[in-house]
């Protein structure tokens, strides 16, 4: 049963769920759980995992999985990958039983979708809008034209929302700026604190090392860190830099590294959480980065799950993760430049692992940077939409 009292259905519709590891994975699988806890039905429609082995539901969460057209390194990323997910999605929620709302994540293709598909069931939906994607692309150096587009389609899939969930005050006023009239809240992001935490497995390198995990793109230029390693290996000969994940960068920090002495960087693929979670326990230091410039206001979501292992951050650029790191003594906190990063990445190395800052980290992450209380909040959205039935299903611009 639900808080007012009724079985209500909830249908969350995202081409990316886990165990695929990323971000939007954990929260989605957090935002399921706690609707589950909470008396719902949850339904997740999303695409076959790439994961082995097979991934286990959570209980009261029933996935359905639907192949997808995945790159090299086994992302949807991509229009025709987008679209090999949107457009068997609209006919996924047209033809299975009618839920009382439905919970969107991007794409906004996917976004589309699911207006069309809530707007002629009468059916209410949420979206998560993490991140802009028409300001995003920006980065690329898309023509402009493609930018135009991609800010309709994206103002036309938040605009018929019931309410947009997000993550930060800055993204608050850019989805105002995008034209949204209806309810937004802020969520926040945070870290399975479950999954990363301070006790656990740690991986022993043999010498120092700093832990780049996550997705490395042209908004988070995190090629600068392999461009600060020569001066690095000036000062401290032993250092290692570990790169876990992919990204549209990491070719050109591949190649940064075939300039340099064998094994100074470690690349691996996406890995499990838990695994990614034993080389965060073992680094001195975790990386995270964002470029200056039209997406300079994004939070490298990295940053919660390093301090959620006790471990300090480097945090390179603008934006708000800059001020979050600054103010919560989170670690180091520098302008995006090569030389300012290498003296950073330097003492990070010769810093020592401090178990008291290692629990006042993971404290300060449990307090304020939780993902279940992100999922609560996304809970509470969603209980008010219920509420006012299926009124939201077309408000907002069109």
């Amino acid at each position: 049963m639900s808080r007012d009292g009724a079985s209500r259905h909830v249908v969350i519709a995202s081409r990316i769920f886990a165990p695929e590891p990323a971000a939007a994975s954990l929260r989605l699988r957090v935002l399921a759980e706690e609707l589950a806890g909470a008396g719902y039905g949850v339904e997740v429609l999303t695409t076959t995992a790439p994961a082995s082995p097979p991934p286990q539901d959570s209980a009261g969460v029933h996935v359905v999985r639907w192949p997808a057209l995945r790159n090299a390194d086994g992302y949807i990323r991509g229009y025709l990958g987008y679209l090999s997910f949107d457009i068997p999605l609209l006919f996924r929620l047209l033809l299975r039983r009618r839920p009382d709302v439905v919970v969107c994540e991007p794409p906004p293709t996917s976004g589309v979708a699911v207006r069309i598909a809530c707007a002629l069931r009468r059916v209410p939906y949420l979206y998560i809008a993490a991140d802009l994607w028409s300001e995003a692309v920006l980065e690329v150096g898309v023509p402009a034209v493609v930018e135009r587009v991609l800010a309709r389609v994206e103002r036309w899939a938040t605009g018929g929302a019931a309410h947009v969930l997000t993550v930060n005050p800055v993204l608050v006023e850019r989805l105002r700026g995008l034209g949204v009239r209806g309810p937004i809240t802020m969520i926040g992001h945070g870290a399975d604190t479950e999954v990363f935490r301070p006790d656990g497995p740690a991986v022993e390198a043999g010498r120092p090392y700093l832990v780049y995990a996550g997705t490395a793109s042209e908004v988070h230029g995190a090629r600068i860190f392999t461009r600060a390693l020569p001066r690095v290996l000036e000062e401290v000969p032993d250092a290692l830099v570990v790169v876990i994940g992919q990204g549209s960068e990491r070719s050109a920090m591949e190649e940064d590294v075939r300039a340099m002495p064998d094994g100074v960087v470690q690349f691996h693929p996406r890995l499990a959480p838990a695994a990614t979670a034993a080389w965060l326990r073992g680094a001195r230091a975790a990386l995270a980065s964002v470029r200056p410039g039209p997406y300079g206001f994004a939070i490298a979501t990295k940053v919660y799950a390093a301090a959620a292992c006790g471990t300090p951050i480097l945090h390179v650029g603008p934006g708000p993760g800059r001020d979050l790191v600054r103010d919560n003594r989170l670690g180091w906190d520098v302008d995006y430049d090569v030389r300012h990063v290498a003296k950073a990445m330097i003492a990070a190395l010769r810093a020592e692992r401090n178990p008291g800052e290692v629990a006042r980290l993971a404290a300060w992450t449990a307090a304020h940077a939780s993902l279940r209380a992100a999922g609560r909040k996304a809970v509470e959205c969603v209980d008010d939409v219920v509420r006012g039935g299926d009124a939201g299903g077309e408000t907002g611009d069109s």
